[in-house]
């Protein structure tokens, strides 16, 4: 199953979840296991804009000359594919999930995400995703401009040292030193400074503090107010690790 490229803004009567914030705040990871938790499909939006930052720098490494019309040109090729209960982006039909996290994308991507046209077409191809299927969308304006009728709203935040912390953990698979933390703590202070007016909580959403909070409590509250909303009951299921 794959979201084609006709324009299409209804959702009919699938359910959609909304979890935004900034960078670093856990979205993704959270996203996907509240999905896995409701048997939702996940996703992602801000991976549709690293496609698009993929395509453009093969195109060109001239990252200060990039035009708006110069990645628009590119998107063509970037599909949307629904598998395992997810939503994931390929370049020319092939799966390029690696080569979205490389460090290339994420210094280019925040460029990519101002572009008002590159945030049309995405923001397109995700409500197209959610008119196929219940969804659980992370993002950063999910919830005030892509769906602000979502059934569900969350604004997930975090101490910036924390922040830096965990995605330190993640890309380099141990734990970080103080000052490799300090360092990029920075960076994700100054991403959040150039991200800030894609990053505002809707009035409506619950705000999450997860500074001291596991993943698995982030989801199981995420579920539980996932589960009052819609009226589903509780299930058994457990968190896959």
């Amino acid at each position: 199953m794959s979201v084609s490229s006709t324009p299409t803004s209804a959702r009919g009567n699938h359910v959609v979840i909304a979890i935004d914030g900034p960078a670093a705040s856990g979205k993704s990871s959270t996203a996907q296991w509240v999905a896995r938790r409701l048997s939702y499909f996940h996703v992602d939006s801000g991976a549709l804009y690293r496609a698009a930052t993929l395509v453009q720098l093969a195109r060109s490494a001239a990252i200060d000359e990039w035009t708006e019309a110069d990645v628009l040109a590119g998107v063509s090729r970037i599909g949307f594919v629904a598998a395992e209960h997810t939503f994931v982006p390929t370049v020319g039909g092939a799966n390029v999930d690696e080569e979205l996290r490389s460090g290339e994308v994420t210094r280019a991507v925040s460029l990519v995400a101002t572009m008002p046209g590159v945030r049309a077409w995405v923001n397109e191809r995700v409500r197209q995703a959610a008119a196929l299927q219940h969804v659980v969308v992370d993002g950063r304006d999910i919830g005030t401009v892509v769906f602000p009728d979502a059934d569900l709203k969350v604004f997930l935040v975090a101490d910036p040292w924390e922040r830096a912390r965990r995605r330190l953990i993640q890309r380099l698979g141990r734990h970080p030193t103080d000052p490799e933390i300090a360092e990029e703590t920075d960076v994700i202070v100054r991403r959040d400074a150039r991200d800030a007016t894609q990053t505002v909580q809707a009035a409506d959403a619950v705000l999450i503090d997860t500074t001291y909070l596991t993943q698995e409590d982030q989801v199981e509250r995420i579920v539980a107010l996932a589960r009052a909303v819609t009226h589903r009951p509780d299930d058994t299921s457990a968190v896959d690790g």
